[in-house]
Order: C-alpha cells, then structure tokens, then sequence
C-alpha cells in the first residue's frame, strides 16, 4: 500500500476512542514508520526493489521501533499507552502490505524470503477510498466518529476476507483445468473476478487471467525456460540483476538485439500483465559482450 493510505489507516485507528494527547500524531508516525527504507531509493530503482519490505516490516521492527516511538511520545507518562498504540499502527501496516503481491519479509531477520497473501494490488484504491471517505465523515460528524471508524474497519476486513475467497477460488478453477507443479493467482488493478495466473512445470511457464465471471481462462504467453546461456549467465553478476532475482518469483531472460548492441532483458511473469517495461531488468552488451550499462525499471 502506499504512504497516504497507511496514515489514513492511522488516522481511522486513532477515532475508536483514543483520546490522550497525542494519540493521532503517534498513530500517525506509527503507521508510516515502516517506510522508512524508501530512503534506499537513494542508491537507485533495484536497491529500493531489494530493500523495501525488508527489516522495518519485520517481526523484530515490530517490536523494536514502537517502542522508540513510546518513549519519545511517554517517556514521562503513559509510556505503555503509547507503546500500545504504536505497536497496533505499526501492525497495522505490516498486515495491510501483507495482503498484496509485492511481498513483505515479516520474519526477517528470522527468515528472508518475502511472504504474501496475493489478494489486493499494489494499491488498492477501494481500500484507499473506503479509507478517505471515513476521514470526511469522522469530520463532519465528530460525535459518531468512533462508530464510523469501526463499522470502515469492519467493511474494509469483510472486503479483504471476500478478495481471500475469490483469490482460493480462482485458484482452484485454474488447478482444475491446467496440469502444473506450481500455481501462482495475483491480483490485478481494479479487478474482483479476474486474476492474473502463473503456471510452471518443468521448463515451462504459462501466463495469462482466469475469469470467474464468464467461467473461461486465457493463456496469453507461454515461456520455455531455456538451457543456460553465458550472456544471461553473465548478466547475473550485475547489481541490478542480482536485486531483481532477489525478489522475483516468476523470472524470466531473452536476450534482445539492438543495432550492434545485445540486451538482455529479465522480467517478472508476476507482473506481465502490465504494459511497458514494469518489472524489468536491462543489461546492455557491445559487440565484444562487454556489459555497457544495466538499468531496473518498476
């Protein structure tokens, strides 16, 4: 999710009856906090890709920066008041990332694999929305803010619950008609009854949306992950590839001709049902397959 609708998320929590001073501002901070290491866009695209969702959404950071915010906000009173509502905030936002596709590494530094629910989008603008309009209505009427705060939170989970069902559902309809060793359902922008899918088995990779609505699957690409080639190989030891492989799932690499120059391109299949170049690594190569340049794009 993105920086505006985890405050906003803050800002609902702060309305169900915390009344202390300081309680919203706490709540506030608390729920963006784990977006601290967008400060890794510094370094450039593929650092950002590796380092987001990282350690500050883990289980250590979720007990350990709450309580610097605790201390800041009630080091002289109110310390487990404040601990408490940071702690929920900060929760709060590790969760909501958790129900989309990007990944979060909750169990780091346990465990460094990114875990994911896969039933919201990147951003998800109903959530967004639901979200802001609670913000408008609290606003206007502030003797019921702590029931409207309540009854967006209840809509908001009922509304994850049902994408959870729809998300096993469509699952279940591509495993009854596609033979594969592995299945991957992701959601896709402003969609309930269509999902992108990513089937493997053996060397072969099949994208492409199942519709539950009309009852029907589209395979869009089929991919055959070939021997390895020494220019792909090759391509592996930049920084920019080794970030991407970091956190790709469904990596695929062809390799590109571009006047004199090879490309080679690695894309995440997860991600391919959107138009461009998003989720792409680039590795230029002269004639001599010299690299030249790499480039990451989201």
């Amino acid at each position: 999710m993105d920086p505006l609708t985890h405050s906003l998320a803050g800002a609902t929590i702060s309305r169900l009856g915390f009344k202390r001073k300081a309680s919203l501002w706490v709540l506030l901070i608390a729920s963006v906090a784990p977006d601290l290491d967008y400060i890794s866009r510094i370094w450039g695209p593929d650092m950002f890709l590796r380092y987001h969702r990282g350690i500050t959404h883990g289980l250590l950071a979720l007990l350990v920066i709450p309580l610097i915010i605790a201390l800041i906000f009630g080091f002289r009173k109110g310390f487990f008041y404040y601990y408490f509502i940071s702690f929920l905030g900060y929760g709060t936002h590790i969760l909501m990332d958790l129900t989309n596709q990007y990944g979060t590494r909750i169990l780091s530094p346990i465990d460094w694999n990114p875990y994911s629910l896969d039933i919201t989008f990147i951003i998800d603008p109903y959530i967004s929305i639901g979200l802001l309009l609670c913000a408008v209505f609290c606003a206007f009427n502030k003797k019921r803010a702590v029931v409207i705060s309540a009854l967006t939170i209840v809509l908001l989970l009922s509304y994850a619950g049902g994408r959870y069902y729809l998300h096993n559902k469509t699952r279940d309809f591509v495993k009854a008609r596609l033979e594969a060793n592995t299945y991957k359902i992701c959601p896709m922008p402003n969609a309930f009854l269509r999902w992108w899918f990513i089937t493997k088995s053996g060397n072969e990779i099949k994208v492409g949306f199942a519709d539950l609505f009309t009852q029907r699957i589209c395979v869009q690409d089929t991919f055959i992950v070939a021997d390895k080639d020494p220019l792909i190989e090759q391509s592996k030891e930049t920084r920019v590839v080794k970030n991407f492989l970091y956190l790709a799932n469904f990596p695929y690499a062809e390799i590109k001709t571009d006047k004199n120059r090879r490309v080679v391109v690695w894309r995440e299949l997860a991600y391919s049902f959107m138009p461009g170049d998003h989720f792409t690594a680039k590795v230029v190569f002269d004639e001599n397959n010299k690299i030249l340049r790499s480039e990451f794009k989201f």
